[in-house]
């Protein structure tokens, strides 16, 4: 009898612990929790947009790491997680040539991009990228990151439409 009651108690604790009837990944709590793009660009704090998808292991991966860093600057800093399955936000996929996941677009305080973070990231890598933002400096030196060009009409700087890409969904 007493061990049929801690079993019992033992199995009432792991399902409390991880979320009860409804689990939330870390990726979907902050997909669920975050502003929509145009307001977070307007209020005034440094803006970190990353392109998901549900299935993409590189996200799931950085989740935890993004939701702390999230957790740890909120009111200073905005995260926004902008799923490339929705083609809700297929505008801003187009706008900011998406055409791999995890991307991150980096955003100053005034709304304006900074930068770009292609692939997945680690916790220090993303707490880099967060101080820069926050503190308004250059952002580090790492592979798959770089500043926002202001060429207009392509990659080559020419006038005619940019060359079509593969999306973000496509695997070769």
């Amino acid at each position: 009898m007493l061990l049929a009651a801690v079993a019992a108690a033992l199995a009432l604790m792991l399902f409390l612990v991880r979320g009860g009837l409804h689990p939330a990944a870390p990726l979907e709590q902050l997909a669920r929790q975050s502003l929509d793009l145009p307001v977070a660009l307007a209020d005034g704090r440094p803006t970190l947009v990353e392109f998901y998808a549900d299935w993409c292991e590189a996200c799931r991966a950085m989740a935890p790491a993004m939701a702390s860093l999230e957790q740890q600057h909120h009111g200073a800093l905005d995260v926004v997680l902008l799923n490339v399955d929705n083609p809700r936000w297929q505008p801003e996929i187009d706008r900011y040539d998406v055409n791999g996941i995890p991307q991150l677009e980096l955003f100053n305080a005034a709304g304006d991009a900074v930068g770009r973070s292609l692939g997945a990231r680690s916790r220090p890598e993303l707490e880099a990228l967060t101080t820069a933002l926050l503190a308004e400096t250059p952002l580090p030196d790492l592979a798959g990151v770089g500043n926002v060009s202001s060429l207009a009409g392509g990659a080559a700087g020419g006038s005619g439409p940019p060359a079509a890409l593969a999306g973000p969904r496509s695997h070769g």
